[in-house]
């Protein structure tokens, strides 16, 4: 078939066509790119009647909002100021909160609907924080206001917090605070902010005490050993606005001792974990008789868990007691059946850094069993220098049942192999070690550096305690000064590192908390502003002058 010049014009037109509609239809089913997320609250358009409103006399408030939300714990976070006998109802309705009355309010009195963390948007769970709805059944509205900031008392920084992170301050009238705090929410609380400040506001005239909680559950009220509490030891007299409040946040010991954990591992060993540090523990086995001169006990450092380990294993219950500086404080029944089978598997560890590579220079080489050592073998061990085997010292700590220490001269850029050849190491229950090795070398002496901090004390009489801390915040020692003196730090490996001062109150050369209870605060803690960034083989001498104690809140 011919075509003329027309209908070849025609089908480059229906062709293009085509073309263009699969190459666009193609285009338009393709996902959205996504964009930033949304991280923004929910926001109040109106609130019928109006926020503030005097002479209030409604029933129902609506809150609209310009997006879907959720109300979240709403029975924890939202309170009434002054509480109802009867709460209202709240409900969602599209992007409205429907707030219903069931009880006569008061009258000539402010009302303060707290919203906490409630409010949150559908799709990313954006929180409107600290929303409050005022109003008052009279011609005046209360408008007094207590602000402040929240500080961790180790670090002496603001509470600074993540998104899912909160910290509550807590204010009750002075009749209230015996009667209520630790038992019921308040009904007047805020959450601090990005930056670790707080206004509470709409307060009336009066006497108030305040806290803060950085709490485990969101319940805002003071019920477990592991969160974090403030307060202030005077009372707020609330008579204008009060501004500058700082709050001092301590974890702190529980005032009564208890089990928080206890049962027999998988290898039969007894574990317990105590809720707080003892002085001096130790442990009786009152029951079965016998038991107790036979066991191994393995307290750890931080004085909180106990491991007691028992070769002879045929009873169906165990009778066990604890004891603090000798004094009796608690006893205790762990059940089991006779026949009870248990999975052991001995384990040797080297301490080694640097992925087990390295041993610090001018150290012996430890050897960690996970169960109690019962005899080795020397015989059965071997260390190689480059392709040289050579004599060592093998020995039992003395301050574990669960260590070997390895005694050598070593050389600096030798290699060293470390060989636990099969049964060379006994535990208690008769069960030998499979072959183990370790290679190694002693790490360069130049990677390590010397840090001799300049003490000054500004008064003699009382007792500091100078912290040396790396980048993650972890106490690598502590000295107790009560003089000037020079603190040497000796072969600290090359990093970053901080230096803090707890003014040792009572002189017991540890860092005390406060306490609810007795109305104490927690000791001071001064924070070095300067980081010690040392580098290789370097020797740094640095005057830390220690200030005046700051007066307690």
């Amino acid at each position: 078939m011919t075509l003329n010049k027309k209908g070849v014009f025609f089908y480059k037109k229906l062709w293009l066509l085509v073309f263009t509609t699969l190459y666009f239809g193609c285009a338009s089913i393709q996902k959205p790119q996504g964009g930033p997320r949304d991280r923004t609250p929910p926001k109040l358009l109106k609130a019928t009647p109006k926020n503030q409103t005097h002479n209030f006399a409604a029933k129902q408030i609506q809150l609209d909002f310009d997006e879907y939300f959720k109300l979240t714990n709403q029975f924890q976070e939202i309170t009434i100021s002054p509480a109802p006998d009867k709460l209202p109802d709240f409900k969602v309705k599209q992007k409205s909160l429907v707030i219903t009355f069931k009880d006569t309010l008061l009258k000539n009195t402010t009302y303060v609907i707290n919203f906490g963390t409630a409010i949150r948007d559908v799709n990313e769970g954006n929180i409107l924080k600290n929303f409050t709805y005022v109003f008052s059944t009279g011609t005046h509205i209360d408008s007094l206001s207590i602000s402040g900031s929240v500080i961790n008392s180790l670090t002496q920084k603001k509470e600074v917090l993540g998104p899912n992170e909160n910290v509550t301050v807590m204010l009750f009238t002075l009749k209230q605070d015996s009667l209520l705090f630790g038992k019921k929410k308040p009904s007047v609380f805020t959450s601090v902010d990005s930056a670790g400040n707080f206004s509470l506001n709409n307060l009336k005239e009066g006497l108030y005490k305040i806290y803060a909680l950085r709490e485990t559950a969101p319940n805002k009220i003071y019920d477990n050993d592991n969160e974090l509490i403030a307060f202030s030891k005077k009372t707020i007299n609330l008579q204008h606005d009060t501004a500058g409040v700082r709050l001092k946040l301590f974890k702190q010991i529980p005032p009564k001792f208890r089990l928080a954990e206890k049962k027999f591992d998988i290898d039969g060993k007894m574990l317990f974990v105590f809720n707080k540090s003892l002085d001096k523990p130790s442990v009786r086995i009152l029951y079965p008789p016998g038991l107790d001169e036979q066991k191994i006990v393995d307290i750890s450092k931080t004085r909180d868990t106990v491991l007691i380990y028992s070769k002879k294993m045929d009873f169906d219950s165990v009778r066990v007691a604890f004891y603090d500086n000798n004094k009796p404080i608690d006893t205790t029944y762990l059940r089991k059946t006779k026949k009870e089978t248990y999975t052991r598997n001995l384990q040797l560890k080297f301490g080694l850094s640097k992925n087990a590579s390295v041993l610090k220079p001018g150290t012996d080489l430890h050897i960690y069993s996970n169960t109690p050592i019962a005899s080795f073998d020397q015989s059965l061990v071997t260390l190689m220098e480059d392709s040289t085997r050579v004599n060592f010292t093998l020995t039992k700590d003395t301050g574990t049942t669960k260590s070997l220490m390895l005694k050598y001269r070593w050389r600096q850029k030798a290699a060293y192999t470390l060989t636990f050849n099969e049964g060379a190491v006994t535990s208690m229950y008769g069960d030998i070690s499979k072959k183990q090795l370790a290679k190694f070398m002693i790490d360069n002496p130049e990677d390590y550096s010397t840090l001799t901090l300049k003490v000054s004390v500004p008064d003699t009489g009382r007792s500091y305690i100078v912290e040396l801390l790396n980048e993650q915040k972890n106490v690598l020692r502590s000295d107790r000064v009560t003089k000037n003196t020079n603190i040497i730090y000796k072969n600290i490996y090359t990093g970053k590192f901080t230096v803090s001062v707890i003014y040792d109150d009572n002189k017991n050369g540890k860092y005390d908390p406060g306490s609810l209870k007795n109305k104490t605060q927690p000791e001071n803690v001064w924070v070095y502003d300067k980081i010690f960034a040392l580098r290789p083989n370097w020797e740094i001498d640095e005057p830390l002058v220690i200030p005046k104690e700051p007066t307690s809140p």
